[in-house]
């Protein structure tokens, strides 16, 4: 009797699943996505290049060991899942990261996968191959990394000179790939080889790039797609009236503004529309190593002339944030308290008496309202990068700082700025891992390769490591909370603002999910399908 009564409650429970639950079977497979591209990227190569443009059409032609997970809107270790390894562990010293392989994957040209394959993508990384990359702009991720070791044909150990808690997140990323062995950086930048679930089709410069569903992916049933077409369309106007036109599925990640968002809504209320922050922070680049920002007191009066609010009124009618270097929070998991972030330099919200003080810095120098600076003020020619700087260049006029603004191709602003060719710009620090280890190395190191600014503190490196070695996360918290006290005041590469914006999609397209603190890791897209 209770056997039956027992199998009679499993069968209820059962039936009530199917009635409530969606079909695992619902996800339809076929069709192109159509997907607004912003602009041309300097190459289809995610390790050698810094920026979406590359990672967003490219993320899905690749696997890594790990990744967050795609269905998660928040990145954290927590949401870390197994990809083309099944799963890892730690020594007991917590320098030795071993990672278990899946034996069934084959390159998109039929070669196997191996653990060789991993060893020689981080050898490359590393600077121990015998190939080079033309660049490494993540290579400050790995500078704790000694070597990794492929132990057998499914094993690989990753050997850290110290113990580094959160190193697996940075191989979460979506820039954090695994390359074959057997094909060059070279050919990785014109036609990329990977074991993802999409396989690269072709680039066109000013026309599209393409990827097309691996038949052969070792995750049976993925992707639903038949391919992705990426439409590079210069004019943001020209892609929005495309896309309220139904010509586009997706518009291009995090790039509509609020007053485009509103515009969007208006002329497509079908459409299904996400706004959220991005952990990409908008940033006033001062050269430390040309005039006249060389000069400590110049900067430090630039720093206060800013007016964030009045910027971010601007730029996003009042939606976007004001933070430190990490992202605040509740998106972000490291930010500094509102109270502590408002005892920093600059950040006093009376702006006005920040200004007279940054006038009296000037004029003790010598400037004043009839002996000005003149300076280039550089930016990329993107839309958002343009509105940045007039309203910048706006500001600094009030502290005796005239500036011309000097418009950059995508393909020559990288170059630009880690060459330092520039007097004062902006670019947007993007956080590719809502992690201290990910952004404070790479941007503020003295030898980070994103490190645009020249700033270099052999004392503050210290504390980087020290944050970096702590297991207690709260305990971190509060060191990298020291850490955003001392880059504030050395002013090392103000922070303006932490971007807020819009990705908008058409009802048919399904299983997307943004993510609310990188706006770099949920490209996969092997779980998106269309309903048509």
């Amino acid at each position: 009797m209770t056997g039956t009564l027992c199998r009679f409650a499993a069968a209820c429970g059962l039936l009530v699943a199917a009635l409530f639950t969606e079909p695992a079977f619902a996800q339809k497979q076929g069709g192109i996505l159509k997907v607004y591209h912003w602009d041309n990227p300097p190459s289809m190569s995610i390790h050698e290049e810094a920026t979406i443009s590359t990672v967003v059409p490219m993320m899905g032609v690749f696997n890594n060991l790990v990744m967050y997970q795609q269905d998660d809107p928040q990145n954290s270790l927590q949401s870390i899942a197994p990809d083309l390894a099944t799963g890892w562990s730690w020594d007991e010293d917590r320098t030795a990261l071993t990672f278990q392989l899946r034996e069934d994957v084959k390159w998109h040209d039929g070669r196997p996968f191996t653990a060789r394959d991993v060893q020689c993508t981080w050898d490359m990384l590393l600077g121990n191959s015998s190939v080079s990359m033309r660049t490494n702009p993540r290579k400050s991720w790995y500078q704790n990394l000694e070597r990794v070791i492929a132990d057998s044909d499914s094993t690989v150990t990753f050997h850290l000179r110290r113990p580094q808690p959160a190193f697996i997140a940075l191989l979460a990323s979506g820039f954090s790939p695994v390359y074959p062995c057997h094909v060059s950086p070279a050919d990785m930048r014109r036609h990329p080889i990977g074991t993802g679930p999409f396989k690269f089709v072709e680039y066109k410069p000013n026309e599209s790039i393409k990827v097309a569903r691996n038949p052969d992916y070792w995750k049976e049933g993925r992707p639903y797609l038949d391919g992705i077409e990426y439409a590079i369309v210069a004019n943001r106007s020209t892609a929005m009236l495309a896309f309220i036109a139904g010509k586009l599925d997706l518009t291009w990640p995090f790039y509509l503004t609020v007053p485009l968002l509103r515009d969007v809504q208006s002329q497509a209320p079908q459409a299904i529309c996400e706004l959220t922050t991005t952990n990409s922070r908008g940033t006033l680049l001062l050269n430390r190593n040309a005039a006249p920002f060389d000069n400590p007191d110049i900067r430090r009066a630039t720093t206060l002339a800013l007016d964030r609010k009045s910027y971010i009124d601007f730029v996003s009618e009042g939606q976007a944030k004001i933070g430190g270097v990490m992202m605040p929070p509740p998106e972000g998991i490291w930010g500094i308290p509102a109270e502590l972030l408002r005892t920093l330099p600059g950040y006093d919200p009376d702006v006005q008496k920040n200004r007279a003080e940054a006038r009296k810095i000037m004029q003790q120098l010598g400037y004043g309202p009839d002996k000005r600076i003149n300076v280039k003020f550089s930016t990329r020619n993107v839309g958002s990068y343009r509105n940045a700087a007039v309203i910048l260049s706006d500001q600094l006029r009030e502290i005796y700082i005239d500036s011309e603004v000097d418009e950059v191709e995508t393909g020559n602003w990288f170059p630009k700025l880690a060459r330092k060719d520039y007097q004062v710009g902006f670019e947007f620090m993007g956080g590719a891992v809502d992690d201290p280890d990910a952004i404070l190395y790479q941007n503020y190191g003295c030898r980070g390769e994103l490190n645009y600014t020249g700033y270099c503190d052999r004392e503050v490196e210290k504390m980087f490591d020290q944050q970096s070695m702590e297991l207690n996360q709260e305990k971190r918290k509060n060191l990298v909370w020291e850490i955003e006290k001392k880059l504030a005041t050395d002013g090392a590469r103000p922070i303006i603002h932490h971007a807020r914006t819009a990705t908008c999609w058409q009802p048919k397209l399904k299983g997307l999910t943004i993510m609310v603190n990188s706006q770099y890791n949920g490209w996969r897209m092997e779980d998106v399908w269309l309903d048509n």
